[in-house]
């Protein structure tokens, strides 16, 4: 079964090496159901789906959608 797209783009630019991205999913229960880990310099382009309504971003990160760009803090 092909999962549908519903939701925008979104893209996060490692800034430092182990940078973690988890997604979330939706309905009822929120629960992990996917994980990556990103190093320096790496670049990641996802979307939000039937499935994912949230990730979650361990690390120094920038953060990039149609509406603004973040920074994770750097401390």
């Amino acid at each position: 079964m092909q999962e549908k797209k519903t939701g925008e783009y979104f893209i996060i630019k490692a800034k430092e090496n182990g940078v973690n991205v988890i997604g979330l999913t939706r309905g009822k229960d929120t629960r992990f159901h996917h994980s990556e880990k990103l190093d320096e310099g790496e670049v990641m382009i996802a979307q939000f789906t039937e499935h994912t309504s949230a990730v979650k971003i361990r690390g120094k990160a920038t953060i990039i959608t149609s509406f603004t760009q973040v920074d994770t803090d750097e401390e």
